[in-house]
């Protein structure tokens, strides 16, 4: 590998198997020997840890600065108020409230106080956890409990990545801000999509949103079945790649419900997957 290279896996919708996809491509670069880590951003909902079962020696806590408000030096001018775009600080009869739960984060309402009478305190939305799975790195956010913001959660995950490694980050599903997150910056995007009509739909949602952002892109078909061929004309006309197919097989949800992967638990599919790696990273540039 030349560099750092960072390919992301994705969906326009949930349960197209992007954890499945994902975390089979990071056992596969670490059985051919690359130095590499899984990134699971889907903070929401991480569950690659049940499969790859990491172990665990890293934790720390992200926040983000929200807020805190200095009434003796306030002098009501409204300002702050002003410039928040959330409703996260308002002025109300010469008092100043603030609703941390809405805060971004951006600090504007420190910058425009004329008399330094708003600092700010770290608001904790979640963790980051970081181990290993033998030669693999692992790291995930897991995002507070009744948390709506995500994003700089996982920007801190994505931030573990390391100059030296093949990262595979496993995206958020959808096309909203933590499926951007996730995916911003990255050199490669694998969209993993099923032969429906829902999962072209969304499908499409998903395409437009990485070609947005300017990022390379290819469509992994999951649950393939020959005589479905939605997802290969939506493709040929969008004259779009499809790196591979996984067939529709009862043994891999089979070994899905044992928690392990089609990459280790079924015969034939760690080649698939290891095939699927060398022309991820052929499209990459690499």
């Amino acid at each position: 590998m030349k560099q750092k290279l960072t390919i992301a896996v994705a969906s326009g919708k949930g349960g197209t198997g992007k954890t499945t996809v994902s975390a089979s491509l990071a056992c596969a670069a670490a059985d051919a020997g690359y130095k590499a880590a899984y990134l699971d951003c889907d903070v929401e909902e991480p569950n690659g840890h049940l499969f790859l079962k990491p172990s665990i020696d890293c934790r720390h806590m992200v926040g983000i600065p929200v807020p805190v408000v200095d009434q003796e030096k306030c002098i009501d001018c409204g300002l702050c108020g002003e410039i928040c775009q959330f409703s996260a600080i308002v002025c109300i009869n010469k008092n100043v409230l603030t609703f941390d739960k809405m805060c971004h984060g951006c600090g504007g309402c420190s910058l425009v106080c004329p008399t330094g009478a708003i600092t700010v305190k770290s608001r904790n939305i979640g963790v980051v956890e970081t181990g290993d799975c033998g030669n693999l790195r692992f790291c995930r956010g897991k995002l507070n409990v009744g948390e709506a913001l995500s994003p700089p959660l996982i920007k801190a995950v994505r931030s573990t990545g390391r100059d030296d490694e093949l990262n595979i980050v496993d995206a958020s599903p959808g096309a909203s801000c933590p499926v951007i997150a996730a995916i911003k910056g990255v050199d490669y995007v694998l969209l993993v999509t099923e032969p429906t009509p829902f999962g072209i739909n969304d499908l499409e949602i998903a395409v437009d949103m990485v070609k947005e952002l300017r990022i390379p892109l290819a469509v992994v078909v999951n649950r393939s079945v020959p005589e479905y061929t939605l997802a290969r004309d939506f493709c040929r006309d969008k004259n779009i790649k499809i790196l591979a197919e996984i067939p529709d097989d009862r043994r891999v949800a089979e070994a899905y419900s044992r928690g392990k992967l089609p990459y280790s638990g079924v015969p034939g599919y760690r080649e698939l997957f290891a095939g699927l790696l060398d022309t991820a990273m052929k499209e990459a540039g690499q």
